[in-house]
């Protein structure tokens, strides 16, 4: 049996890393939007909580996919993981529209 969710070495480097990257360019690109349209302040603080709240996501998704699958509770350890992923996505979403909501009045 394998120890965690069999795939090829690198490849979490590659989704950490990818990961990093686009949400590295999203954000530049959000604060660059920001500075020139500082009257919307809250809808872009919004748009960052999305930010943060969808990486918190990852990161709970990334530590289920290698999380230890000889572990005496395996099962519900990711479980829970992947709850937790499910409830910070889902919550960033909201935050998301929020912002776009906000955004969209003028």
């Amino acid at each position: 049996m394998h120890k965690h969710l069999p795939m090829e070495e690198d490849v979490m480097d590659l989704l950490i890393g990818g990961f990093s990257g686009v949400m590295l360019v999203a954000i530049i690109t959000v604060v660059f939007l920001w500075r020139k349209d500082r009257p919307r302040r809250s809808a872009w603080h919004w748009i960052f909580a999305h930010f943060l709240l969808i990486s918190i996501a990852a990161y709970f998704a990334l530590r289920a996919i290698k999380f230890v699958l000889t572990h005496v509770q395996a099962s519900e350890e990711i479980s829970l993981l992947l709850g937790k992923a499910g409830l910070a996505w889902g919550v960033g979403m909201v935050c998301l529209l929020v912002g776009i909501v906000k955004l969209s009045r003028r």
